[in-house]
């Protein structure tokens, strides 16, 4: 284009627009990349040929540091030493005051480092006085070169060294994080829950179950992170909430319109904050559905939460049935039991402690913990014995055994059945268990030994008109193993598709709870049951949603 504009002719207009189109496109990239987007501009200033009518035309139409600065100037083996005596003594000064100054103040080595290249990092009112100081005849053209390539090369560094310096995301990893489960050497430990939630409907339920594990006043409490998952969908209105929510530090917190349901939710946990001692936060997370698990699981390892709570993909209908609400939730939850690094809860929810949040002094539900073995079910044991401190709770303890004359449907195991990877064994657990609960009248325990399914079944239906029920996702015995013969959700486990089904008819809502642990959890199996024999089928065989058995 240079060459297309001879001197003494004006400059068509195409080439300034095609620098212009040239420079916001430079600007782009360094932003992308980290970089303000003032400095892609300045490289397209510096391509720019410095003779000419075109740069002549360039310079009267659009001054910039770009165009003023002429690399040629720096030539000699002495220029460019000076050059690298310059970046040096700038980033001496500006990084080794600052990390000096941040370890005396007991800040981190990385963290120091780090704030030390951002402050090494110019800007534009260094260039601006540069361009002031060459305008004045103070810097010569070789000096403000050096000086503007000083600036550049500083703020180019910053980005890629800081990335590998810092990271937070790896700090975080090796903080230790000791309670991943309510089932833990010390309960008077303050417990954190991570309580999830799609919309409204989900939150009286919720709250009241919030109330129920608050505990006593004894103990250090209950710390509840309360996460309103919303989906991040095209549409405009989904992109402005985003930018409402970076822009004012709050989650949808706009107060021009008092009456959006998210401010309904906030205001809702607010409320009971108050009413309790719950020391409770409401969080909002904006993501696609495909990656909103991503979002739970890294928000429950950033507050380091013991557990996670997931609301079920189904609601109950008037008629007692339970809809689907939306079959995508159902992947989330599934998701999160696959990847978290702390337990999971999933509640199905058949309007535990009615449609509002029932005050702490009227609470009155009964609970029963249905016990068959495993290192789930002694999750949920602790955290309904957590549950029953609260005094307006009473807690029923079911375990069931396999009987010794059982007709080959259940076969038979011991009471103290062996320790499992954790080295504990239900027996030893159970046994400390009854001797901690021996002057807590508001906990039942009590042994039920089955001989087939039939009489489980029945047993379980005796708590029907309970207000929940407490179960592990992966019960083990053979007990549970029995009990189910179709799995239609594989995230709720064989006793949990059981309390679900259509042929158990009662209200009371259901919390299955998963243990967290560091192996890896076999693939949940369906099974049928035909004279007293178990076949079992791989659940990645059926395809979801077309289950049938």
């Amino acid at each position: 284009m240079a060459q297309r504009c001879p001197d003494g002719e004006p400059v068509d207009e195409i080439y300034v627009c095609a620098t212009l189109c040239c420079v916001l496109a430079a600007g782009f990239v360094t932003d992308t990349i980290g970089i303000h987007a003032l400095f892609g501009a300045f490289v397209v200033g510096i391509l720019v040929p410095k003779e000419g009518a075109f740069a002549g035309a360039l310079v009267e139409k659009f001054v910039s540091s770009g165009l003023k600065t002429n690399v040629a100037t720096i030539h000699g083996a002495q220029s460019w030493g000076l050059l690298v005596l310059v970046i040096v003594t700038a980033c001496f000064g500006k990084i080794v005051g600052t990390v000096v100054v941040s370890l005396l103040c007991k800040m981190p080595f990385q963290e120091a480092l780090a704030v030390g290249f951002l402050m090494n990092t110019k800007g534009l009112v260094e260039l601006i006085v540069l361009n002031i100081g060459r305008d004045r005849k103070v810097l010569n053209e070789e000096t403000f070169s050096i000086l503007v390539l000083m600036a550049i090369f500083t703020t180019f560094i910053t980005t890629p060294i800081v990335m590998a310096v810092y990271k937070p995301a790896k700090r975080e990893s090796k903080t230790e994080y000791k309670h991943r489960t309510f089932e833990r050497q010390d309960p008077s430990d303050q417990f954190r829950l991570l309580a999830c939630f799609h919309s409204s409907r989900n939150i009286p339920g919720l709250i009241n179950l919030i109330e129920a594990s608050r505990g006593t006043e004894k103990r250090q409490g209950l710390c509840v992170y309360a996460l309103h998952l919303m989906e991040l969908s095209e549409r405009p209105s989904a992109i402005l909430m985003v930018h409402k929510a970076r822009k004012n530090g709050l989650p949808f917190w706009n107060k021009i319109q008092q009456s959006d349901s998210s401010n309904q939710v906030v205001v809702a946990f607010e409320a009971f904050r108050q009413l309790s001692r719950v020391v409770i936060r409401p969080m909002t997370a904006i993501s696609a559905i495909h990656g909103m698990h991503e979002d739970i699981c890294e928000s429950a390892d950033r507050k380091r939460a013991a557990m996670i709570i997931l609301p079920f993909h189904k609601h109950q209908r008037v008629d007692g049935t339970l809809e689907t609400t939306r079959i995508e939730f159902r992947s989330v939850n599934r998701r999160v039991l696959e990847r978290a690094t702390c337990s999971v809860a999933i509640l199905v929810d058949r309007g535990f402690g009615g449609s509002t949040h029932v005050a702490a002094s009227n609470v009155s539900s009964s609970i029963t913990m249905l016990f068959f073995g495993g290192k789930d079910d002694r999750e949920a044991l602790a955290y309904g014995a957590r549950m029953a401190e609260h005094p307006g709770i009473s807690l029923t303890v079911m375990r069931y055994v396999a009987g010794q004359n059982s007709p080959g449907e259940i076969s038979t195991v011991d009471l103290n059945d062996g320790p499992d990877s954790s080295g504990i064994s239900d027996g030893e657990y159970l046994a400390e268990f009854r001797k901690r609960i021996r002057e807590d009248g508001s906990i039942k325990y009590e042994e039920k030994v089955v001989n087939n399914p039939v009489e489980t079944a029945e047993s379980i239906r005796g708590f029907s008109k309970c207000n929940l029920f407490l179960v592990g996702r992966s019960p083990e015995g053979p007990v549970a193993a029995c009990l189910s013969a179709k799995i239609e959700c594989s995230e709720l486990g064989s006793v949990g598709n059981f309390l679900t089904s259509p042929e158990f008819v009662t209200s009371a809502s259901v919390l299955v709870v998963q243990q967290y642990s560091t192996e890896k959890r076999s693939t949940p199996r369906h099974s049928t049951m035909s004279s007293g024999k178990v076949a079992e089928l791989p659940a990645g065989e059926m395809e979801e949603g077309k289950m049938e058995v």
